[in-house]
């Protein structure tokens, strides 16, 4: 199984340079995506319900400090050449075509009108700082509902 930094990078390479904000909501909707159209996770580690949206800690740890990433600099050591399935592409493909043009403070306030993340966050206030762990199982009830809707 592909790991999270393995996605960063192929959204990167794909995408080209990019905010970290971002980066961090590309990558979550390909999971979240990934668990609704096929119920099964691209990766193992887990999103956090942050102030700004969903994060991933191993994600954060990688570009912490850092506002903008581009292939040849984030992750350029990274060997991701055969590493994902056809489906797996696919997941992140329609991704990057549906959010890739969409600036990232308007990816972050989607993702705040979103169950998993408000759910998550419960009542913590806006602005506050929360490390509470968004469940993959809230995530795939939530985006495979918006398919059975739609």
């Amino acid at each position: 199984m592909a790991s999270v930094l393995d996605v960063a990078k192929y959204i990167i390479e794909n995408l080209g340079e990019t905010t970290t904000m971002k980066l961090q909501k590309l990558v979550y909707y390909s999971q979240a995506w990934s668990l609704a159209w096929d119920g099964v996770p691209l990766f193992n580690e887990d999103f956090e319900a942050w102030a700004n949206g969903p994060v991933c800690r191993e994600l954060y740890n990688e570009h912490r400090g850092i506002f903008t990433v581009q292939s040849t600099s984030f992750l350029a050591g990274r060997n991701i050449t055969g590493l994902f399935t056809d489906a797996e592409l696919e997941t992140m493909d329609v991704v990057l075509h549906d959010y890739g043009n969409k600036e990232a403070r308007w990816l972050s306030e989607l993702t705040h009108k979103e169950r998993p993340w408000r759910e998550t966050r419960g009542n913590t206030p806006l602005g506050e700082r929360s490390n509470a762990i968004i469940p993959k199982e809230l995530m795939l009830e939530y985006y495979a509902g918006l398919l059975a809707d739609g």
